[in-house]
């Protein structure tokens, strides 16, 4: 084995030690919660003093098996650093999330998508076994055989049945570029009937996909993102620097090329968080002109954004404008394809927000039939991902908009995420988010509670 695996590995053994004295040092009474310097939630929560626990030691790739096309990872290891291992050896994972600060546990206990989801499914579906830290303060390995209860269960349950330690995910071989058509449609449906085809042949007019998501600016204008991966030298292009990377797929033909470097492509949201770098004036000419480099990403943007929270600058704005305070929409949800044109026209008749990020996707597999009880969206059914990120001015009551839309994804027979503020009764959410099978897996890897409910923390902001 070589030297710097077995260094990784112990490192790993002692980050988890470290981990395990944090979690016996918090008193029972008290939450238990990750220290983490970084996050993608959008929601608020009850602050707490309780010390969270260290994950100092578990933010690494332990190792890569090329041949076997695996990669053991530590729970807290961001995809911005697993790629970077990774494509050394010309591998990614099959799932790589938009933003670079997204952590492998935090995408499987969370949940995670990209273009690669119309063939390669969500990023829990290529996990082959985790170690999770239970609210028991046990370290447990999980897999299709072993603990196959809270491997199933683990997806979706964001920290409320454990924390990953280490997972095994699988990987796939990736070309150095990726081949881009900016395919232009003037009709909803058009475009969706498009994607679907793409979904079930796996190519458009006879060339395979690789990569498929798209963007809507209006009823009357959007586009699907098709990628192929390819080994030919030839120019690339750069959105990192003054070009913005979803302002590029707007033209007037009906499609356009475009090349990008793999590593770039991966993170071709990240520069300006998809588009919401805009409220920061960061796509404004002169000022991304002096606005450092390093600081053109989505956790720069997202820090802003809890500033922006905890003094309430924009609705202080609002104010001064004479108008009334704004309600945050950031959410993604999931509607079946062949609702998604109807939901569509739905959003953008009801809800002032745009552009609206799409992404396919389909299941690869069923879980061995047991399914992933915590968000049970049906095997052999393809969906899309539909987010939206943006502010409305506020209703009559609190989380109007955010309610509105819970009502009407539930009625497009839909699902959605729950890493932003969600409303539902607790009736509700128990018939969308596993109920029963929930508390079954909660009553036997956390016996005494220790972790939050995932009702308290998703809904009740605990």
């Amino acid at each position: 084995m070589p030297a710097a695996v077995v260094d990784a590995q112990s490192a790993h053994a002692a980050g988890v030690q470290r981990l395990l004295q944090s979690y016996r040092a918090v008193p029972a009474t008290a939450p238990v919660r990750l220290a983490k310097s970084t996050s993608n939630l959008f929601r608020t929560r009850t602050k707490t003093r309780a010390k969270g626990l260290d994950t100092s030691g578990l933010t690494r790739v332990i190792a890569v098996d090329v041949e076997a096309r695996t990669a053991d990872v530590a729970g807290m290891c961001t995809y911005d650093d697993l790629v970077a291992a990774t494509l050394r050896h010309g591998l990614v994972p099959l799932v790589v999330p938009q933003l670079k600060t997204i952590t492998l546990g935090g995408a499987v206990t969370g949940l995670g998508i990209e273009s690669t989801s119309f063939r390669n499914g969500l990023p829990h579906e290529s996990v082959l076994e985790m170690d999770i830290l239970t609210g028991a303060g046990e370290v447990l390995t999980a897999s299709r055989r072993e603990n196959a209860d809270l491997y199933r269960a683990f997806p979706n349950s964001y920290g409320t049945l454990g924390y990953a330690v280490r997972l095994r995910i699988e990987l796939e071989p990736v070309k150095p570029f990726v081949a881009l058509t900016q395919v232009q449609f003037h009709s909803l449906v058009d475009l969706v009937a498009a994607m679907d085809g793409i979904m079930a042949t796996g190519s458009l007019d006879g060339v395979a996909v690789d990569y498929l998501d798209g963007v809507v600016f209006g009823a009357d204008e959007s586009y699907l993102c098709v990628g192929r991966q390819t080994s030919a030298p030839g120019p690339v292009s750069d959105y990192t620097g003054q070009q913005i990377y979803y302002r590029s797929i707007q033209h007037v033909r009906g499609g356009t090329d475009d090349r990008l470097t793999i590593h770039d492509y991966l993170w071709r949201w990240d520069t300006d968080w998809f588009w919401c770098s805009e409220a920061f004036g960061a796509q404004h000419p002169l000022i991304r002109r002096i606005w450092p480099g390093r600081y053109r990403r989505s956790s720069f943007y997202g820090k802003l954004m809890k500033l922006e929270q905890r003094f309430h600058i924009g609705d202080r704005i609002e104010k001064l404008n004479g108008r009334p305070p704004r309600e945050r929409v950031v959410q993604d949800i999931e509607v079946p394809i062949e609702r998604c044109a109807e939901f569509l026209d739905w959003f953008l008749d009801t809800v002032p927000i745009e552009p609206i990020w799409l992404c396919p996707l389909r299941l690869r597999k069923d879980g061995d039939g047991d399914g992933w009880p915590l968000y049970p969206i049906r095997p052999q059914q393809s969906y899309v991902n539909v987010g939206f990120w943006s502010t409305v001015p506020v209703g009559s009551s609190e989380g109007a908009t955010n309610r509105l839309i819970e009502r009407k994804v539930g009625e497009f027979d839909g699902h959605k995420s729950l890493y932003s503020d969600s409303y539902y009764s607790r009736q509700e959410f128990d018939e969308l988010y596993g109920g029963e099978s929930y508390r079954a897996v909660k009553k036997r890897y956390d016996p005494d509670s220790r972790l939050l409910d995932l009702y308290a923390k998703a809904v009740q902001r605990r």
